[in-house]
């Protein structure tokens, strides 16, 4: 069993920033990887960044450089750093263990999802 719990959502104006944390429990080998994903309203659950225990980021190219994700080790603490937010990046942000982010470090696991935090971005 895996908890995941999103925090640090809120509404900032164009150009602003936010920094979001996801704090994951249970399951060591389902969490070694850890996901951000976000769905706006009447699209679909987009992937942005990834981080795995090891040290692997990767962040997708259409918000590379806004965007950055890190990760502490020893608390399995991720955290996805939003820069120079625009009017598009309003959505809501989920946190991800398990399914296909468990991939990355080689271990098969259901999907798990947070509760998700709300980023509003005002122009």
């Amino acid at each position: 069993q895996v908890q995941l719990v999103e925090s640090g959502g809120g509404l900032v104006q164009t150009g602003g920033s936010l920094r979001l944390s996801c704090a994951a429990s249970g399951d060591s080998n389902c969490i070694s990887a850890l996901a951000w994903y976000r769905q706006a309203p009447g699209k679909e659950r987009e992937f942005l960044a990834a981080a795995t225990r090891g040290g692997t980021t990767f962040v997708v190219e259409p918000v590379r450089g806004r965007f950055t994700v890190s990760r502490n080790i020893d608390e399995d603490t991720m955290w996805l750093q939003l820069n120079t937010l625009k009017v598009e990046d309003t959505a809501v942000y989920y946190c991800h263990a398990g399914g296909q982010t468990a991939t990355m470090t080689a271990n098969r696991c259901p999907d798990y999802w947070g509760q998700g935090t709300q980023v509003t971005v005002s122009s």
